[in-house]
């Protein structure tokens, strides 16, 4: 029925990793790219996630950890070499796992020789590599755009005499993708890491790599508040001219022809983190002629608010503006937003992982939300992340504490005489891999049952989704469907019992609840769930 969706990318689940939280072998207290190489067992047979996805190990001053690069084609020492990195490919792709890495374009950290050469002098031949202005008459910025982490995003250089943009931190400078040598340079990064086999790339900040040529001002945001409650400062603005220009679509192809250099066989795939309020926007980026973007990072359920009817209208919608033959992806968590057990509680960050892993669309999940890890309390001694120095309450430290691996002190990320970068949990000794893994009814046994049945059921991975108005307003129920193979999927976003009537009279098998416990042929006309329960049910076929 329709296009069949086969490609790794579309059939697969991403598991993101932290590097600096998932595992330390050389006893400094941060991961590194050995402890993920002596993980990947985990990964790819506890789990049995099909790929991985890297945050940035490239050389760095760490004022962002790591998405300020000095060096794009290496791997930080602090991480390891970039003959770990390889042995750590090489043992991912014998395992059956894909590799993504993490890919930044639109900045460089003040550090990189190129923009060391760039503001030694107004005539450096790497002067136009970043974006330089003079100040205006009164000596005040060229205009009014704002730093995503709070203040202007403009830094004045007194060497030179010239203000540079920075649309992160001032020791973050804008890259000038209007400038050939640029682009041709950055082409030639992501070549680098094809040519050692990684299997596609996550583009940084993707859509605001091209700005307006006028660097006219952004007008004010008549409603900051409904545009986006987490960075307050900056969406006083509406962000017309700082990104997503439309020139950055033909950025986007010219991407996407280097990828596609690599062949069909083993595709390679760009997936481009998005900052756009508008849904419709982002799913532009996947080309009229589905020619740039593979997918643009989908993180609506994030910022939805959690109830059966604002996430059902953020799959709805999804659905709708994915253009034919695209594909769809979903998010519940990453390295910038708060757990998804701290958001919605830890009964139903299991519906949460039950949604994720039977929607239409490839799923991304985040380090340790597979155990149902919270945040962590961060005080101001312990703060690491730029953001919440410069804008207090908007911090990310909680969310990327390390890995709880087992019940020994640190939780096995690191040995028990280090003090790991950021605190551990203090419910490690409930909520690790190697108790979990002995719990029937613990997060990661929910989570690895919903994997392996992605795997048996091809209709929760590509089949189609369809809406289904039988159940009260507090459940979403939906069909998957492929071939003459059906699944219901049943999710109670409530704290009280809930039950669903399909119209039509049907009997069909519970899967896996999100309790773990129920094993049972039901009625499907008088379908009972309990408070913060989900449940997949095969459906006999057509």
């Amino acid at each position: 029925m329709g296009q069949e969706f086969s490609l790794w990318w579309q059939t697969g689940v991403i598991y993101q990793i932290y590097p600096r939280s998932f595992q330390d072998t050389n006893g400094d207290g941060i991961g590194d790219i050995p402890g993920i190489t002596s993980r990947l067992d985990y990964l790819a047979d506890t789990l049995r996630v099909d790929a991985i996805w890297l945050s940035p190990f490239y050389p760095s001053p760490m004022a962002d950890f790591g998405y300020d690069v000095s060096n794009y084609v290496d791997v930080d020492p602090v991480f390891g070499t970039l003959g770990s990195f390889d042995e750590m490919l090489q043992g991912a792709h014998d395992r059956g796992l894909k590799v993504i890495v993490d890919w930044v374009p639109n900045h460089s950290s003040d550090q990189h020789p190129w923009f060391l050469e760039s503001r030694s002098s107004r005539d450096s031949l790497k002067r136009e590599w970043y974006v330089w202005r003079d100040a205006k008459p009164d000596g005040s910025p060229p205009n009014n755009w704002l730093s995503w982490f709070g203040g202007g995003a403009w830094e004045w250089d007194e060497t030179t005499g010239q203000y540079y943009l920075h649309s992160f931190l001032k020791e973050q400078p804008d890259l000038n993708w209007r400038n050939p040598e640029v682009k041709r340079t950055m082409h030639d990064v992501l070549r680098f890491w094809l040519d050692r086999g990684v299997d596609g790339v996550r583009i940084d900040v993707a859509n605001m790599i091209l700005k307006d040529p006028e660097l006219r001002d952004n007008p004010p945001n008549p409603e900051p508040a409904a545009t986006s409650g987490h960075a307050r400062a900056y969406w006083s603005q509406v962000h017309l001219y700082d990104k997503s220009h439309p020139d950055v679509h033909d950025a986007f192809r010219e991407i996407r022809g280097v990828l596609d250099d690599y062949g069909t066989s083993a595709p390679r795939m760009a997936v481009g983190e998005m900052f756009e309020s508008d849904r419709r926007a982002s799913a532009s980026y996947y080309g009229n002629n589905l020619d740039e973007l593979h997918m643009p990072f989908n993180f609506a359920l994030i910022s939805a608010p959690w109830t059966a009817q604002a996430v059902r209208n953020v799959v709805d919608i999804t659905e709708a503006i994915v253009p034919a033959g695209g594909w769809p992806n979903y998010v519940l968590g990453n390295h910038d937003q708060h757990r998804l057990a701290s958001r919605i509680g830890a009964e139903q960050a299991r519906v949460g992982m039950t949604l994720l892993l039977t929607l239409r669309g490839t799923p991304t999940m985040y380090y340790g939300d597979e155990l149902g890890m919270h945040d962590v309390p961060i005080t101001l001694e312990q703060v690491h992340d730029p953001w919440e120095l410069n804008e207090p309450g908007l911090g990310r430290d909680a969310e990327r504490t390390p890995m709880q691996w087992n019940t020994q002190p640190n939780a096995g990320f690191c040995a028990l005489d280090v003090q790991p970068w950021l605190p551990i949990a203090g419910d490690y000794r409930e909520i690790n891999v190697a108790v979990e893994r002995e719990e029937q009814s613990s997060t990661i046994s929910l989570t690895r049952s919903l994997l392996e049945l992605r795997r048996a059921h091809p209709c929760l991975a590509v089949g189609s989704y369809r809406p289904v108005d039988d159940g009260p307003e507090s459940c979403f129920v939906y069909l998957r469907e492929h071939e003459q193979h059906r699944c219901l999927v049943a999710l109670n976003f409530s704290a009280e019992s809930q039950t669903v009537a399909l119209q039509k009279r049907e009997r069909g098998s519970i899967l896996v609840s999100t309790h773990l416990d129920r094993v049972e042929e039901v009625d499907l006309s008088r379908l009972h769930l309990r408070p913060n329960e989900g449940c997949v049910i095969e459906v006999g076929r057509r």
